[in-house]
C-alpha cells in the first residue's frame, strides 16, 4: 500500500475539492478521498464543506485573496530603523532595505514616514553659519526694536526709513516658479534651458518707508560704493524726505540699513549725527531682518525675470517705473513684517527666520 502524499500545497487540495465538487461528489466523500491520498491532517471536513459552498456560489479562485491589512512590525525593527537614520540622515530607503534585508522596502518606507514621522527635506540656504555671538547680537537687536515698537507702534513704524543696494542685470533668467505652466497630466513636460545673468548690470540704491519709495539712486559705471558716495546718497535721501514727507525731518527719522562698511564708517556716522537721525541697530549677516532683502528686492527681481535690456538707461527706466508703480500697502506690509520677523528671531534664540 502506497503512503499518502505528505506534502501538498493548499491550492492543490482546493483544486481537488473543486474538481470532485463539480462531479457532484458529497463533501463527506471528498474529505474521505483527500485523507486517503494526503493524510488525515490535510484538511478538516468543515473546511471541505466551506469550500464546496463557496464553489457553489460561483467562486473559481483556489488561491487566498490578497489581504488589505498591513503587516505587523515589531518595536525592535522600528528602533533599528531609527538608529540607522540617526547615524546617517541622508540614507535612502533602498540603502535601509539593504541594511535590513528581512523587511520589505515598502514596509521600511511606512516605518520611516508613518511610525517614526520622518520626511526627507532639502537643506535650507543661509547666508552664514551663525556663531553664538552672532545669535546673541540678533537677539539683542530684536529686543531693542520690539521694546521701542510696543511703546507707540504706529508712530515708530512711520519713522522708519530703510534701504539697501542691489545689482540689476540687463538680463535676469526666470526663476523656477515663474516658468510653471498649466498642463494636463498626459502632456509632455516643458523644457527649460539653463541661462545665466548678463555681464551688463547696474547698481541701484533704493530707500523707502511704509508709504512708498523715497529715493532710487544709480551708481555711475566704473565706480564703487565708498563712504563719500554713500554720504552723497544720504544727502539726496534727506532732500527726498523733505520734499515727499512733510514734517518727517522734524518729527524724527529712524534709519535702518545693514552693516556694510560705507554704512558704518566714521564719516557716515558723523553725517547721520548732523542730520539728527537715529540708526536702528542691525545685526551682522542678517538679510532675513532687512526689509529690502526679504520684501522689496525679491519682488523687483521677479518682475525683471526674463526681460532683456539693451542699455543701462533701459534698465534704470524699468526699475523706476516698476518701483514707483507699486501700491502703498505693499510697502506698508514690508515694514509690518519686520516686527513679526524680529519676534520670530527672538523666539528662535537668534537663529535665521524663513518667513
Amino acid at each position: 500500500m502506497e503512503l499518502p502524499i505528505a506534502v501538498a500545497a493548499t491550492c492543490e487540495i482546493r483544486s481537488v475539492i473543486r474538481f470532485l465538487h463539480a462531479k457532484r461528489v458529497p463533501p463527506i466523500d471528498i474529505h474521505r478521498q483527500l485523507t486517503e491520498v494526503y493524510g488525515e491532517k490535510c484538511i478538516s471536513v468543515q473546511h471541505v464543506r466551506k469550500w464546496c459552498r463557496e464553489f457553489s456560489e460561483g467562486r473559481t479562485e483556489v488561491h487566498d485573496e490578497q489581504r488589505s491589512g498591513r503587516p505587523s512590525v515589531s518595536d525592535d525593527v522600528v528602533d533599528k530603523v531609527e538608529r540607522i537614520l540617526l547615524e546617517d540622515r541622508r540614507i535612502t530607503i533602498n540603502e535601509l532595505s539593504f541594511r535590513i534585508p528581512d523587511i520589505a522596502s515598502t514596509t521600511i518606507h511606512k516605518i520611516v514616514t508613518e511610525k517614526l514621522g520622518y520626511s526627507k527635506v532639502c537643506a535650507r540656504w543661509v547666508p552664514r553659519m551663525l556663531t553664538e555671538s552672532h545669535k546673541e547680537k540678533r537677539v539683542e537687536c530684536a529686543q531693542q526694536f520690539l521694546q521701542q515698537c510696543r511703546r507707540n507702534k504706529e508712530e515708530f513704524l512711520d519713522s522708519i526709513v530703510t534701504g539697501d543696494e542691489t545689482w540689476v542685470f540687463h538680463f535676469t533668467p526666470e526663476n523656477k516658479q515663474q516658468s510653471r505652466e498649466w498642463r494636463h497630466s498626459t502632456s509632455p513636460k516643458p523644457k527649460k534651458f539653463k541661462q545665466t545673468k548678463s555681464a551688463g548690470k547696474v547698481m541701484a540704491t533704493v530707500f523707502w518707508d511704509r508709504k512708498g519709495v523715497l529715493l532710487i539712486d544709480f551708481m555711475p559705471p566704473g565706480t564703487t560704493i565708498n563712504s563719500d558716495r554713500y554720504c552723497d546718497t544720504l544727502k539726496k535721501l534727506r532732500r527726498a524726505i523733505q520734499n515727499r514727507r512733510r514734517g518727517r525731518l522734524s518729527s524724527g527719522v529712524r534709519l535702518l540699513h545693514d552693516n556694510a562698511r560705507p554704512h558704518v564708517s566714521l564719516q557716515t556716522q558723523e553725517l547721520l549725527t548732523n542730520f539728527g537721525w537715529t540708526v536702528i541697530p542691525h545685526p551682522p549677516y542678517s538679510p532675513d531682518l532687512a526689509p529690502s532683502d526679504y520684501h522689496l528686492f525679491p519682488k523687483l527681481k521677479e518682475h525683471l525675470g526674463g526681460l532683456r535690456f539693451n542699455t543701462d538707461d533701459d534698465v534704470k527706466e524699468e526699475v523706476n517705473r516698476f518701483l514707483k508703480g507699486l501700491e502703498a500697502n505693499f510697502f506698508d506690509m514690508g515694514i509690518q513684517k519686520l516686527e513679526h520677523r524680529l519676534q520670530k528671531c527672538l523666539d528662535r534664540n537668534g537663529d535665521y527666520v524663513e518667513k
